[in-house]
């Protein structure tokens, strides 16, 4: 069995990379049978730790993985990653497990590549500013992710506690020394908000962290953080405004997908409004943006398919 440092993926495997192999693998889903058990979730404590175990089987490129993510809150006491995860994957001819892939560096690319992959489709070709909401390990992906499909020239940083915004402004102005772009760190979610072409919003929040009143015509929005069907990082009102909501799998948004979950139960918002999953639009199913005031919305919560698709490919590159 290969072992594939965090430090091999970083070096190996570039965010253009990964975006491509996340559209394929959207495309894959779309052409072939794929198997995506439910994942599990555990919790293992009070302060909302929990272990995702996420089995998947690609049977195309003939390899499946089971991917296992603790996200542990109370690990920033000990100075020890918030987000710690692996991948075993196994080729699908004689079960052999050819590699275990120390996989928080693919998380974090995977998870921005899903967001690139939307804001390829779905955001405006004229956007330019970014605002990213909680800065925590997620963040610098979706920039990375975002900054492949799009020209930005402004980046908006919100976080609770600022000097993780001032982190991440530090790490984004050191992966792009040539870059002629603005960071910008502002005090409230919707100042952020309010100054967007694209919206990330990358937090654990239980209850809204922006509202809807404050997006603009033409924005788009990806929700990646709240991946629990009790936590909801947007509103209701941003919901009505958006025209298009999209999702990863309907099977994942309608189990997990608070921001969707709770309005749909409280009788605010209809699950059924959701316009389609990524995928269609990757394969032109379904039409993506289609005018310049259209507010578009991505509520990602992952799906195992994808990493077992990149996990592949870093796999096939040693």
């Amino acid at each position: 069995m290969l072992i594939i440092s965090e430090e091999d993926v970083l070096k190996n495997y570039s965010m253009k990379q990964c975006i491509e192999d996340v559209e394929r693998a959207f495309a894959l889903s779309k052409r072939s049978e794929i198997v995506i058990p439910f994942r599990t979730l555990m919790h293992q404590g009070e302060d909302g730790a929990h272990t995702l175990y996420m089995p998947s089987f690609v049977p195309e490129i003939n390899y499946s993985a089971v991917k296992i993510a603790s996200i542990f809150p109370g690990n920033e006491e000990y100075n020890i990653p918030r987000i710690q995860s692996t991948i075993v994957l196994s080729e699908s001819k004689t079960g052999q497990h050819v590699a275990n892939i120390a996989a928080s560096a693919l998380t974090m690319l995977r998870t921005g590549a899903i967001s690139g992959v939307a804001t390829k489709h779905m955001a405006r070709e004229d956007a330019r500013t970014l605002s990213v909401i909680g800065c925590g390990v997620q963040s610098f992906g979706q920039i990375l992710a975002i900054m492949e499909v799009r020209d930005i020239d402004k980046i908006y940083l919100y976080n609770r506690t600022k000097n993780k915004a001032f982190d991440l402004k530090e790490k984004v102005t050191k992966q792009y020394p040539n870059w002629n772009g603005e960071i910008l760190i502002v005090d409230s979610a919707n100042d952020a908000v309010s100054k967007a072409d694209i919206i990330v919003s990358s937090t654990s929040a239980n209850t809204p962290v922006f509202s809807g009143e404050y997006v603009n015509a033409g924005t788009h929005i990806n929700a990646i953080g709240s991946c629990e069907p009790t936590k909801q990082e947007y509103d209701v009102e941003t919901l009505k405004k958006a025209n298009k909501v999209i999702v990863d799998t309907l099977e994942g948004a309608k189990g997990e997908a608070g921001g969707l979950v709770i309005p749909n139960e409280k009788g605010e918002w209809s699950i059924e409004n959701i316009y389609s999953e990524l995928a269609d639009i990757v394969v032109g199913e379904k039409v993506g943006r289609e005018n310049k005031e259209e507010i578009t919305l991505l509520d990602s919560v992952g799906v195992g398919f994808l990493d077992t698709v990149c996990a592949a490919s870093i796999y096939e590159s040693f």
